[in-house]
């Protein structure tokens, strides 16, 4: 394969991707290569690349017969994603805040001044926003294989991330609980950070699954 497909199917992964992750495509449906292949101005080679791709990641499944569908939220992959979240995530943030450089303090303090515009009450942005935010918070650990992991984690979160956002005000809560945790961050308060973010990850956890086992619409 030439580099230049290669470099396509990458761009296809992030474009295809962001489709998913914003519920632009709808799960459980087929992806009609041609017709997508077709809207993005490319041939179905690299973006079946690109789709087998994100299969790897967890966002599609492929069947005979009807090819690539979108994965539908369910509780068991939400109780795995978080599970693995709250092993990680708590004492790798605490970390990157004491390793945090000034550079990487403005880098993440910029997030917070953007919350409100980057976010919006029918959840536009705000998944994106959030695995932004987390992953400004961590990478300053200098962990890059656990980095790559909790990487791939807020990937198959963000979905999860937008359900959890549905009710009325739990934006705001968030917004809060962010702001919250960014405070702790930047004055290297790790037993702080560590706790924040655990409760911050439980309880979003224990709203999805109260919101999962109800929804039968993504069961």
């Amino acid at each position: 394969m030439s580099l230049v497909v290669r470099n396509l199917a990458e761009q296809l992964v992030d474009v295809v991707r962001d489709r998913i992750l914003t519920g632009v495509v709808a799960p459980d449906r087929p992806i009609r290569q041609d017709a997508l292949a077709a809207e993005l101005g490319v041939s179905k080679i690299p973006l079946r690349e690109a789709l087998a791709r994100l299969e790897q990641e967890g966002l599609l499944v492929s069947q005979a017969n009807r090819g690539f569908t979108v994965r539908p939220l369910n509780a068991a992959e939400a109780e795995e994603v978080y599970a693995l979240r709250l092993k990680l995530e708590p004492e790798t943030t605490a970390l990157a805040a004491r390793l945090a450089s000034p550079a990487d303090q403005a880098r993440a303090a910029g997030f917070i001044d953007q919350i409100d515009t980057m976010t919006d009450p029918l959840g536009d942005g705000v998944g994106a926003f959030n695995r932004a935010f987390h992953l400004a918070l961590l990478r300053p650990a200098n962990q890059p294989v656990t980095f790559t992991m909790l990487e791939r984690l807020h990937v198959l979160s963000e979905r999860y991330v937008r359900k959890h956002l549905e009710p009325l005000g739990r934006n705001e809560r968030a917004n809060d609980e962010h702001r919250e945790l960014l405070d702790a961050w930047l004055a290297r308060d790790e037993h702080r950070v560590a706790a924040l973010t655990e409760v911050h990850i439980g309880e979003t956890l224990d709203d999805l699954r109260l919101q999962l086992a109800t929804d039968h619409k993504t069961f």
